[in-house]
């Protein structure tokens, strides 16, 4: 037998995931050319020179290598309360790093998980609720698969949304159920809209099994408000569906006046004792920007034991997240106190990152606002954003004749093409908004802010000028444009 795509699952053949596609893979090819890419394509922090905190990879070190523990010259380069914790790693874990642990995680690092969201929210949080798994992604994923009951079962997903959702309902022989999240809006979640794709989704005999919201906005940016995330939750527990919250971004918000709410304090707050919530967090954002370790958590509420258990039996047939992830997570949940050797280190670095994220996101913004064509808010939280930009009519092209997927078609052509110049011409490796989804009539692409200061103003001036260089191209003759 010759294997070939015929042979394989039509459903991964159609499953599609843009931040790692046709342009990256022509960015990458440039690079080994020899050309310079600045990659703003996907949120990998430490791909783009952020560095690692000290403390995880620390702690880390001395766990992947305890006899390291032993050495006097070692240890005194150590902080004191580093050695201490990888002591009290061991003594509840023995094993090490080397050996599988129990399938939904290290019981001490499920509770200290579950003391972080009581600290973080105010609220009781049961460690035998957390999952511990291998990054959010892997979490989100065990969600779809228990949810996703029967052909025909589908879920509500934001409009534009990250690509991981689509992709696996894909996979997953799930229906995507898109909607529109208000772009004149700040990105906010509309009710209107919520209830209109649902009916929607209805009328053509989907069964709506859940609805996944991202908060901070990947894409967008956006950081929802407590009464956005009480009308979700309101609406959900009307039409009886759980909620996938992806929180990963809680600690990336920088917007005066806005600050992460999250989905379990609002549920609380309004006694909500029924509405099934999965809340999704990583070591791969804020300010660790661990993605290499591929470390999260998945906590569910309003769920049974029953439920749990059948959780419990879908993450041990992976056997266990990774070691080091967990490990990982263990120190984003509980970082160093005041008090401790490193927690001056811990915060200097902690806040230069959050403070240089912060500064980005205003360059950026303001930056790129002020090309003619282009407009973005900027971004309140996160680490991208979701820039609309306005091209030239194409003579000849009647998009009111045109059937909703031959348009959705072109304008995917279109933001393609405009990206795969952008590349070509500045080195600029951004995403095509139609791989995120994007309101019909409009064209966008998703960058991040994560590269260095300097790359990101250099970034700002070269969108700008080949945005009027392209335009310029595409202007019908005569028009003056």
């Amino acid at each position: 037998m010759t294997l070939s795509t015929a042979h394989l699952n039509p459903r991964l053949l159609a499953a599609e995931y843009a931040v790692r596609g046709p342009i990256v893979q022509r960015a990458q090819e440039l690079e080994a050319g020899g050309r310079k890419v600045i990659y703003c394509n996907i949120g990998n922090p430490q791909a783009l020179r952020q560095p690692p905190l000290t403390y995880l990879r620390q702690l880390i070190c001395l766990l992947e290598y305890p006899e390291l523990r032993q050495i006097d010259e070692v240890r005194a380069r150590f902080p004191k309360d580093i050695v201490e914790r990888a002591r009290l790693f061991l003594a509840k874990h023995p094993h090490g790093t080397g050996a599988y642990t129990q399938s939904p995680g290290i019981p001490f690092i499920r509770q200290a998980v579950a003391d972080f969201i009581t600290r973080r929210d105010g609220i009781p949080a049961d460690p035998r609720r957390v999952i511990l798994t291998d990054g959010a992604s892997k979490a989100a994923q065990a969600v779809l698969t228990a949810l996703l009951r029967a052909p025909g079962d589908g879920v509500l997903i934001p409009v534009p949304q990250y690509p991981l959702y689509s992709a696996s309902l894909t996979l997953y022989g799930g229906e995507r159920i898109g909607y529109f999240l208000d772009e004149r809006n700040g990105w906010q979640l509309s009710e209107a809209i919520l209830t209109e794709s649902l009916e929607a989704a209805r009328a053509r005999g989907v069964n709506t099994v859940g609805i996944v919201v991202i908060n901070p906005g990947n894409p967008t940016g956006a950081v929802l408000s407590a009464e956005n995330i009480e009308m979700v939750i309101a609406f959900a527990r009307r039409h009886d569906l759980a909620i996938i919250a992806d929180e990963v971004y809680q600690e990336n918000v920088y917007a005066t006046g806005r600050s992460f709410v999250s989905f379990a304090k609002v549920m609380h707050a309004i006694g909500d004792t029924e509405t099934p919530l999965f809340s999704l967090h990583s070591v791969s954002k804020g300010f660790l920007g661990e993605c290499g370790h591929r470390g999260g958590y998945l906590e569910l509420r309003n769920v049974p034991d029953p439920v749990l258990d059948q959780f419990i039996k879908l993450q041990s047939i992976s056997l266990c997240a990774n070691v080091p992830g967990q490990i990982a997570t263990y120190a984003m949940v509980a970082p160093p106190q005041e008090g401790d050797e490193s927690y001056a280190l811990y915060v200097r670095e902690r806040d230069g990152i959050l403070a240089d994220l912060k500064e980005k996101a205003r360059i950026l913004g303001e930056g790129i606002s002020k090309v003619p064509g282009m407009s973005v808010d900027v971004p309140q939280g996160a680490m991208y954003a979701f820039v609309r930009f306005e091209l030239p009519p194409e003579p000849g092209v009647d998009l009111a004749a045109m059937t909703e997927a031959d348009r959705e078609a072109y304008e995917a052509a279109r933001d393609t093409a405009y990206c795969l110049a952008l590349l070509e011409e500045t080195g600029i490796c951004v995403v095509p908004g139609s791989g995120f989804g994007q309101l019909p009539g409009t064209l966008h692409f998703r960058t991040t802010f994560l590269p260095p200061r300097d790359e990101i103003e250099a970034l700002v001036a070269r969108l700008g000028d080949f945005h009027v260089r392209y335009t310029a191209r595409l202007a019908p003759v005569g028009t003056g444009a």
